[in-house]
């Protein structure tokens, strides 16, 4: 099979608008986790989340055009666009060879709640013609595939919070098989609304620790107590590797291994046997490699970290083996479908830079979580290879390795 390479990376989160200046403020120990200002919240037992403030979607689409795109679509937009011009693709590249995954969670979440109550309370004919090609999670895909050309494969992923990894082994697999020779692959989320909060909240998901909302994502800490939500986007070019060398691009990384499971168990109760197959999978694919760093799912809930966790270490063979590990979530709050996606971006910036990302926000050990998290500062390492984990409701998860050329 055909191998494949990443040469391009975009991001847009809570504590960035970039990637170099999101990645630099995860480095920091940065928190973009503040009290919701996009909708009243007086009645809400959660009140906070990792929002994007300030972001103009009028800087990657026309201004009228706007309000034909949900804002998972336009934070999308605005990481794919970042990532294509990182790649450095020339005007004359074969757009029917270069294809799109997109990935998303639930998708439009907040103009399906719009137009329901608009639908409920003022009559079916004031619904939004926009409604349903703004909301769907493939249009994401579709606005993209436009704005850049990509006339190749175009695909969608909605896999709950393993999506954005999920996309990237779709796109790596594309291309594998000679169904392309470039795919961009975009995850993107913003669910932070009346009915994403309210939905999360009902079923004790998420932390209420409202009066701290800088401390209340502590992954892998004894005292968490659920997720933050996170709103955001990340993408990411691949390339068959002859063709990136052929033209000098300048390569991040290849992908060398990925890995996919379902546990077989419980709708949102994870255990760590699905998570340990995953990673059991994408080790067997990576071959006689030595794993120096894991972006960890991390979640900051008590189930998820403790089985991650309990994977991790059967997977290495022990607490001795294993790698450091961090989760980023506790800064950016956990952003669902564009999880895996932000996640693999800042596992190869931290490839690239070679730094760890820290885990903030670790105070107190969990005797079921005790692994090196890399607690509260970053750490310089020399990063060659690097994995990344996504689990998602439903039991499906995916993992990602990627190696240093």
């Amino acid at each position: 099979m055909k191998r494949v390479v990443v040469t391009g990376l975009g991001m847009i989160n809570s504590v960035g608008q970039d990637k170099e200046t999101a990645f630099s403020a995860i480095l920091e120990g940065k928190c973009g986790i503040k009290k919701i200002e996009s909708f009243d919240i007086s009645q809400y037992s959660v009140q906070i989340a990792g929002e994007i403030v300030d972001f103009d979607p009028s800087e990657v689409m026309d201004a009228k055009e706007v309000k034909k795109a949900d804002r998972f679509i336009q934070l999308g937009m605005k990481a794919a666009n970042e990532a294509m011009a990182d790649a450095n693709i020339e005007e004359s590249v074969n757009k029917f060879r270069f294809g799109i995954v997109s990935a998303s969670g639930i998708g439009g979440l907040p103009n399906i709640e719009k137009n329901s109550v608009i639908c409920e309370t003022k009559g079916p004919r004031r619904v939004s013609p926009f409604f349903i090609p703004s909301s769907l999670v493939n249009m994401l895909g579709g606005f993209i595939s436009i704005d850049h050309g990509l006339k190749g494969p175009n695909l969608s992923v909605v896999t709950a919070c393993a999506a954005g990894t999920h996309a990237i082994s779709e796109g790596a697999k594309t291309i594998m098989l000679g169904g392309a020779d470039k795919m961009l692959i975009v995850g993107a989320e913003s669910a932070i609304c009346g009915a994403g909060i309210g939905g999360f909240a009902s079923m004790k998901a998420l932390s209420t620790n409202n009066e701290d909302p800088q401390g209340a994502s502590r992954p892998f800490d004894a005292d968490r107590s659920g997720f933050v939500m996170g709103e955001g986007a990340g993408a990411l070019v691949l390339e068959e590797y002859e063709a990136a060398v052929a033209r000098g691009a300048r390569i991040y990384a290849e992908v060398i291994g990925f890995g996919e499971s379902g546990d077989a168990n419980h709708i949102t109760t994870p255990v760590p046997d699905g998570p340990l197959r995953a990673i059991q999978a994408a080790l067997s694919m990576a071959g006689d490699v030595k794993v120096d760093y894991i972006n960890a799912h991390g979640t900051s809930t008590p189930a998820n970290d403790k089985n991650e966790t309990a994977a991790i270490k059967e997977a290495f063979g022990g607490a001795a083996n294993c790698p450091p590990i961090s989760s980023t979530k506790g800064q950016i709050g956990h952003c669902l479908g564009a999880a895996g996606a932000i996640e693999a971006v800042i596992s190869l910036m931290a490839m690239r830079d070679g730094k760890i990302p820290p885990t903030i926000n670790y105070t107190t050990p969990d005797p079921e979580c005790d692994l090196d998290y890399v607690p509260n500062v970053a750490r310089d390492a020399e990063l060659n290879v690097v994995m990344s984990n996504s689990f998602g409701f439903g039991g499906t998860n995916g993992v990602v390795i990627f190696k240093k050329i």
